[in-house]
């Protein structure tokens, strides 16, 4: 996987286009990534035991792996992955600045 968890990450595509967000979560099965302040929807709760005024609730939803992009903090830009061995690690390399993310 490109993104990890603690990540930022910009939003490229979706109603939340442009947006930098932390990543929260990551799902390699479903290639989902859940992200700080993005994706933002309302729930409608009934009324329970537990929540017994019941209302709207708002969360952050999953959105697709492919719609977001690492953020560099030195080209201020979302930017491609690549992968390089150093001292027999494989590290994330961002493909504009040559930088390990």
């Amino acid at each position: 996987m490109r993104v990890k968890k603690g990540d930022t990450v910009v939003v490229i595509a979706g109603k939340d286009k442009g947006k930098k967000g932390l990543v929260q979560n990551v799902d390699t099965k479903k290639e989902r990534v859940l992200v700080e302040g993005i994706n933002v929807v309302t729930k409608h709760n009934k009324p329970s035991a537990t929540n017994p005024q019941g209302g709207i609730t708002t969360k952050e939803a999953p959105i697709h792996i492919s719609n977001v992009m690492p953020f560099d903090p030195e080209t201020s830009k979302g930017v491609r992955v690549r992968y390089e061995v150093k001292d027999g690690k494989k590290v994330r390399v961002s493909a504009k600045s040559g930088k390990e993310i």
